[in-house]
């Protein structure tokens, strides 16, 4: 997958860049794209929905699941602070990636079994907010109308990808997996997802720690790791973070601190993934497990952002 993740870096890095330019090279691949431009009071966005279908999918009546890819990011860039991409763009950059191969190898007559909702935003000038132990990235619109715009209801499960460097809690570089999250409950780490993962990598599968706090909506006074599992606040389906991670504590806005190899590693576990969700070959989690921990210890819905948002799994 380099050619789609170098494509996708050096579409992404350009002051210019908008979501129909990033939608008309998916168009080109005969993707469904939309794009929903926001303004706020510190700048403006590009909501990009594109959308895959499946064989199998449930837009065509077929029993297959549906699979969300969720670019996670404040922006990516911090013009006219900063020039170039940011640390914070590279989920949107495998999410976009990600999409590019999943239009290719439709093209190339490679087709999933499961329906696929690839959503980012595209914001090249974005504000900047302190945080510790490194500044971070913001975005000009509220991120929870980001999450509600990103999350279909349609979406079974979710990855999340998101740059995960501006912390001193995970000192490995690459990308990682968090514990499955579901409707405020952090659930054992998936089987499927840890096997896909050393396989994606070729190294023992890395997993990222996650807290209650970070299931919790931002704007609530609480710390927060990162964004990675804010689409967990607006949706009942399971959502698992895809991290991009290094050694080091890396500032959101730092420019020249993405690592192309990182990045194609988290757009291909995400396509691999897709494949075997789909294929009814990978589950995030043990329904009969989730439903005897709510019978047990009673729904953890309160940390979740306040409703209404569609129960997940509905047709599309």
């Amino acid at each position: 997958m380099w050619k789609q993740t170098i494509e996708a870096y050096e579409l992404l890095d350009a002051a210019t860049v908008t979501g129909e330019a990033v939608a008309a090279a998916l168009r080109a691949r005969g993707l469904d794209v939309r794009v929903q431009h926001l303004e706020g009071e510190r700048g403006a966005t590009d909501v990009l929905r594109v959308f895959i279908p499946g064989t199998q999918g449930r837009s065509g009546g077929g029993a297959a699941p549906t699979l969300g890819i969720v670019g996670q990011l404040g922006g990516i860039g911090a013009r006219p602070a900063r020039l170039g991409l940011v640390s914070d763009a590279d989920g949107a950059i495998a999410a976009v990636a990600a999409a590019m191969k999943l239009g290719d190898m439709r093209q190339a007559g490679d087709l999933l079994p499961g329906d696929v909702i690839v959503s980012t935003h595209i914001c090249p000038a974005a504000p900047t907010r302190p945080h510790h132990p490194v500044p971070f990235m913001d975005s000009p619109v509220g991120i929870d109308t980001l999450v509600r715009l990103s999350v279909d209801p349609v979406m079974e499960a979710i990855l999340s990808t998101d740059t995960t460097r501006g912390n001193r809690i995970i000192n490995v570089r690459g990308i990682a997996i968090s514990p499955t999250v579901k409707e405020g409950y952090i659930l054992r780490v998936s089987e499927d997802l840890l096997d896909i993962l050393q396989t994606v990598t070729g190294r023992l599968p890395v997993v990222l720690p996650v807290t209650t706090q970070d299931l919790t909506p931002y704007g609530n006074g609480i710390f927060h790791l990162n964004s990675i599992l804010q689409p967990a606040t607006v949706t009942s389906a399971p959502v698992v973070g895809v991290a991009l991670t290094a050694e080091v504590p890396v500032p959101g806005p730092a420019t020249g601190a993405s690592q192309a190899a990182d990045i194609e590693q988290a757009a291909r576990f995400c396509v691999e993934v897709a494949k075997a969700f789909g294929a009814g070959r990978c589950r995030f989690y043990d329904p009969d497990e989730f439903g005897r921990l709510v019978a047990l210890y009673g729904s953890m819905r309160h940390l979740q952002a306040p409703q209404p948002w569609p129960v997940a799994g509905g047709q599309p």
